[in-house]
């Protein structure tokens, strides 16, 4: 039996992970810091512990630890945002390095985010932009992190994740709350790029990513045409029946992001990112139309 040992897998996306990954036939194991069910394994993203005996001769190793971005950039959110990516990468380095028989492959997380805003040039693995704010900063501390511990018998991977659009959890929950509310119009001037993934190509670009021994290094986890703003609004409300939502300016959204404790980057930015290594490499995704996506969502 074939085994894939996801690091803070607990959440929305380690969830539908390992679902799809179980009826492949993997035998899933997860570590967390609260083990509830019986493939929990219990670890504090930090130290090593027994856990690290978990990675001894595994398929692959999925890091999705970090801290959510959904949340206000105060000094001590920062901080627990950098931490928790940064400190949980390097003990998988070293974990991985204290193994006789390492996993195959380390898949850890980062973020489409790194690129920088951009209205017009598509943003791939080779051409893209990486900018320098907060956000983009600690998608480069991440991936440096990740690729400044050598591990020889292992392939690596960072995954460039875009939004990922789930029944369950991601963007798609808040904006379809916001939609039946009535405020379902587009933010800010509504034609920021909007790069999306809906979560069973996520999951299926990531077995793809296993089973492909020639893929390495970054790769972008995105339809291969990123949408606008106002196109994914507009098909929200057709798709829930809502016919009008009020648009909301940038200073609205303002307030309203420190209303409910977040930031408006997190709908602002434009996103304008192409997944050209799994295209050039045969990935074929099941769902690249937002309006069928959506359909299959809602």
């Amino acid at each position: 039996m074939k085994t894939i040992v996801i690091a803070g897998g607990s959440g929305f996306l380690g969830q539908v992970l390992e679902k799809f990954l179980s009826k492949k036939y993997y035998t899933i194991k997860i570590l967390t810091r609260y083990p509830k069910k019986e493939n929990d394994i219990y670890w504090n993203a930090k130290d090593l512990g027994i856990w690290t005996n978990e990675l001894e001769n595994v398929n692959a190793l999925i890091n999705l630890t970090g801290k959510s971005v959904d949340c206000r950039y105060t000094e001590k959110n920062k901080k627990a945002i950098y931490d928790s990516r940064i400190d949980s990468t390097h003990i998988l380095g070293l974990a991985i390095n204290l193994c006789e028989k390492p996993p195959k492959i380390w898949i850890n997380s980062s973020t489409a985010t790194i690129y920088k805003d951009s209205y017009h040039k598509e943003m791939d693995e080779e051409n893209g932009e990486v900018g320098n704010d907060f956000s983009m900063n600690i998608a480069k501390s991440w991936e440096q992190a990740f690729y400044s511990i050598i591990n020889p018998k292992t392939r690596k991977i960072a995954i460039r994740t875009s939004i990922v659009l789930g029944k369950e959890g991601g963007a798609l929950v808040p904006l379809k709350n916001l939609t039946r509310l009535g405020l379902g119009g587009y933010q800010g001037n509504g034609n920021q790029k909007v790069s999306w993934i809906h979560e069973l190509d996520f999951v299926r670009a990531l077995s793809f990513i296993i089973d492909n021994e020639n893929l390495s290094g970054n790769i972008n986890l995105s339809v291969p045409k990123p949408t606008n703003n106002k196109t994914l609004m507009k098909i929200l409300r057709k798709i829930l029946n809502i016919p009008f939502g009020l648009n909301q300016p940038i200073w609205l959204l303002k307030i309203g992001a420190r209303l409910i404790g977040t930031e408006t980057e997190l709908v602002l930015k434009s996103r304008n990112v192409i997944p050209k290594k799994l295209i050039n490499n045969g990935f074929l995704f099941k769902f690249s139309n937002l309006e069928v996506a959506l359909k299959d969502l809602v």
